[in-house]
């Protein structure tokens, strides 16, 4: 995370500045308020301000949104008075900081106001062959397009690439594409002359200068207008870009990843995003599947969250009951992991008990989760293992692999062979007719295990 210090480096806030850098910051520091606006123009860039609350904090958050400059801002100060914390608060602060400091307390502070503090969590074998096929290609150059549903994780798996790569030490810097209104987001991507439009007072350095060595995320790129698309492609292809109001282009050294909720192929053939960014963007892609396709990453993904809230919250932690474990592997999270957080994040609020029961997981609305129904869960666990089995499938003939996705899929269905054709797709008499060919082939074929109907 990218540290910029505002004020003067009194004692306390030199000890203060060592703790952040041990914790992982990268500090850079200014001592008035008119500097840290200055440096943010000029492309420095930071995650997080760090500033004394003698300042005019109200006046630098002001000043940084007159040129659209979007960074949170933790207070800090010596003998901590209430009065002067509050205001700073009320002013536009997320946090206040007391110094002396604490170096547990800077750790915290810093973790909870960045969005850096998101480990990969991978235990579902889908999602560990996008892992996978990420960890082979982070360390080119080559632009990823990163797909899935809303809440799949994307930009946490974009950030894993930057991490992985040669640019890791540089800056990984995001724009959300559907955030920014069209007539501001050339400004904010390319950068501005003074005077190039009203409002420009001063030159500014848009992300993909800021971005200079290391990785740009044009997060939701499909929702970008068709005319900056064309000022994409050439930044991509060209390596050069032009800001507003500039009179020669400038070069750029940067790895581009973009994600995307939408088929962006289909949105090629609508005419609303165009087929040469599109190739320039997906030298590789990387689907992440939903979690209702990950089973494995449930559980673990939910402790996880369990264990961030109980430290955000000061509470203790508590273990998850098997009862509880099943109806999350159950449900299918149409908000993936986005849904999941924020469930466990009620659930540490709500459970009463020494453990989380399936009674503390409630749904938005307040509902509990449905009961995990066994057919439910076996079905969805041979789906999901027959979409696994068809990546192995290269290299192998028709009929091969059509066998080992039948075979595989009554496996997992613990041979029930209703079960089976309504995931295969097929008549349960053009099942039993495959089954009865691959018997007198001599190959073995899963019988219906204890409790489950050959049917």
């Amino acid at each position: 995370m990218r540290l910029l210090v505002v004020g003067k480096l009194s004692g306390q806030l030199s000890t203060a500045v060592k703790m952040a850098m041990s914790a992982g910051a990268k500090v850079s520091h200014v001592e008035t308020i008119e500097a840290a606006t200055h440096a943010l123009r000029a492309g420095q860039g930071a995650d997080l301000l760090m500033v004394d609350y003698d300042l005019d904090i109200a006046g630098l958050i002001a000043a940084n949104q007159i040129e659209r400059i979007h960074v949170p801002v933790v207070a800090c100060g010596i003998a901590a008075d209430p009065l002067r914390a509050a205001a700073a608060i009320r002013a536009g602060a997320k946090e206040f900081i007391p110094l002396p400091p604490e170096a547990t307390l800077i750790a915290a502070v810093l973790a909870a106001v960045s969005d850096d503090n998101r480990p990969m969590v991978v235990r579902d074998p889908n999602m560990q062959l996008v892992i996978d096929l990420a960890d082979q290609v982070a360390a080119s150059d080559a632009s990823i397009l990163i797909t899935g549903e809303s809440g799949v994780g994307k930009e946490v798996v974009a950030r894993y690439v930057h991490q992985k790569s040669r640019r890791a030490n540089r800056p990984f810097i995001s724009v959300n594409c559907a955030a920014i209104p069209e007539n501001l987001l050339e400004s904010e991507l390319f950068g501005h002359e003074k005077g190039a439009f009203t409002g420009a007072l001063a030159r500014r350095i848009g992300k993909f200068e800021e971005a200079t060595g290391g990785t740009l995320l044009l997060d939701e790129i499909s929702e970008m207008d068709h005319r900056l698309q064309a000022k994409l492609l050439r930044a991509v292809q060209e390596r050069e870009i032009d800001r507003v109001g500039g009179a020669k282009p400038v070069k750029i050294d940067i790895r581009i990843l973009a994600t995307s909720n939408r088929d962006l192929v289909q949105a090629v053939k609508d005419g609303t995003f165009r087929e040469d960014l599109l190739y320039r963007l997906n030298v590789v892609n990387l689907r992440l599947p939903p979690l209702r396709e990950r089973p494995g990453d449930v559980v673990a993904m939910a402790e996880f969250f369990v264990k961030k809230y109980a430290a955000a919250n000061g509470m203790a932690e508590k273990p998850l009951s098997s009862e509880a474990k099943r109806r999350l592997i159950a449900h299918r999270w149409p908000g993936n992991v986005r849904e999941l957080e924020n469930a466990m994040h009620r659930a540490v609020l709500l459970a009463p008990n020494a453990e989380i029961d399936e009674t503390a997981i409630r749904l938005p609305d307040g509902q509990p989760l449905a009961p995990a129904d066994p057919h439910a869960r076996t079905a969805q666990a041979a789906s999901v293992a027959a979409e696994t089995a068809t990546r192995g499938f290269v290299g192998q003939t028709v009929s091969q692999m059509e066998q080992q996705l039948i075979l595989g899929t009554l496996e997992h269905c613990f041979g029930n062979r209703t079960h089976a054709a309504n995931i295969l797709g097929i008549s349960i008499r053009t099942l039993r007719n495959k089954l009865k060919e691959y018997t007198e082939a001599g190959v073995s074929v899963p019988a219906p295990q204890m409790g489950q109907s050959a049917a």
